[in-house]
């Protein structure tokens, strides 16, 4: 194997192992010269939570050379993004040769896949105005600037929204974005078993960050809806976004404001990703009926980690199939005695797809807690040390439960108003605690 390709898995490897940094790679094993990345927006940011797509090219002398990095999330290439990301998917970066830079921030052979793409996460700030020349911070010229910025990081934000999360999650599910219909994909059923899955898997390979995106909406969902709800109130309905001074023809940002517009669609993908769950849980049924490979494996799979939690966690953690279904889950958890979750007693579904692990388990509190890592309804952010192995999401749900010293990460934080009370003043922190009590205290009622 070429020293190139060997140092290419070695990178890809390693971040994917990494996912911390909201950076994520998908590739194919027989052309791993050619990437897909997607970095989410960082929080704080106009980009925030959004997701946004490259293509990464490696020439045969890499890392000699640097990749070609091209922007896909474009709006089909009408949208500019940022002063350095252009609708056409040119990325102005020193480091790829494709922006003149000062002395020691071009490409070097100890430079890889995580610095560009770190770079590239780096250009999508909390003011993009600054990245263009002649344009940055400091001075009366800021000042000058100050109403434009403003400007700028409002109708990115907004089109974070509309582009790179709502467009690219309607393309995945077939939504109609303008009446929310769900178009059926074409119909695979005639063809046979190992036809079936090859055409599933060359529909993965085009779609790599489709079931990511769905588990990150899920994740960020009320977020959205707060953010869109602030953000509404600094713009008026259905006005021009305000074109940059560097904007220009093709290469620029135009558009309006449509929030109203944008909170609907929102509704009607989380309702969509919802019914996908549902559809699993009944696809599942079929499954196990027809006694299908997977669910058989699936059985096996429960036996197994239900004879392991009921051994480890000496009764704090029960496990059952809803109706007796291998593709539906549930976790019944028992507070230990002596902690905070102590008389508590939280059911949580966990449901799986035909296609796990390439599609990861769809989980929800079914019992209503209160808590910094779980959304209001009930949706987890948790990370399995292993995505190919229930057990290890089982484990990773149960350790959102006991941890108690909870992230300062706001990639983490599901339930907002809860961070503000966990990370702010003394009696804000005690106010968390006595609301997460009262939530264990009712849990047994449910």
């Amino acid at each position: 194997m070429a020293t190139n390709t060997l140092r290419l898995l070695k990178e890809l490897s390693d971040i994917q192992k990494n996912p911390d940094q909201a950076i994520y790679v998908s590739f194919d094993e027989d052309d791993i010269t050619n990437v897909k990345a997607l970095i989410t927006g960082a929080p704080d940011t106009p980009y925030e939570y959004g997701y946004f797509e490259f293509n990464m090219q490696f020439p045969r002398d890499y890392p000699t050379s640097p990749p070609k990095v091209s922007a896909i999330t474009t709006n089909g290439g009408r949208t500019r993004f940022n002063p350095n990301i252009y609708a056409g998917g040119k990325v102005c970066l020193s480091i790829l040769g494709t922006w003149r830079g000062e002395a020691g921030e071009q490409w070097s052979s100890a430079q890889g896949i995580e610095s560009v793409l770190l770079s590239i996460q780096s250009l999508m700030s909390a003011n993009p105005f600054e990245n263009e020349p002649g344009y940055e911070a400091g001075g009366q010229k800021e000042k000058n600037y100050k109403k434009d910025q403003e400007r700028y990081c409002q109708k990115i934000q907004h089109e974070t929204f509309r582009i790179s999360i709502l467009q690219r999650l309607e393309g995945y599910m077939r939504i109609n974005p303008s009446t929310g219909r769900v178009s059926q994909p074409d119909d695979i059923s005639h063809l046979s078993p190992a036809e079936r899955e090859l055409e599933e898997q060359k529909r993965a390979h085009l779609e790599p960050f489709a079931d990511l995106c769905k588990r990150l909406f899920r994740y960020y969902y009320h977020t959205y809806r707060r953010t869109i709800s602030k953000a509404s109130e600094s713009v008026m309905e259905g006005q021009q976004f305000a074109i940059m001074p560097f904007e220009y023809g093709g290469n620029q940002m135009a558009g309006k404001f449509a929030y109203r517009e944008l909170e609907r669609r929102m509704s009607v993908v989380r309702a969509v990703i919802d019914a996908e769950g549902e559809t699993w849980v009944k696809q599942g049924a079929e499954a196990a009926k027809n006694d299908e490979g997977i669910s058989a494996s699936l059985r096996l799979q429960f036996s197994q980690t239900y004879q392991h939690f009921l051994s480890k966690y000496d009764g704090t953690v029960m496990l059952e199939l809803v109706e007796d279904n291998p593709f539906c889950w549930r976790i019944i958890y028992i507070g230990r005695p002596m902690t905070n979750l102590d008389g508590g007693l939280f059911r949580i579904k966990l449901i799986l797809s035909q296609r796990f692990p390439d599609e990861q388990p769809r989980v929800l509190f079914e019992t209503p807690i209160y808590h910094l890592n779980i959304t209001p309804d009930g949706v987890p952010y948790y990370r399995p040390r292993k995505a190919d192995d229930i057990k290890s999401h089982i484990e990773a749900l149960i350790e959102v439960l006991e941890n108690e010293q909870l992230s300062p990460d706001p990639r983490t934080w599901m339930n907002l108003d809860a961070a503000q009370l966990y990370f702010g003043e003394p009696e804000e922190k005690r106010e968390y605690r006595k609301a997460f009590r009262r939530a264990v205290q009712r849990s047994a009622e449910y």
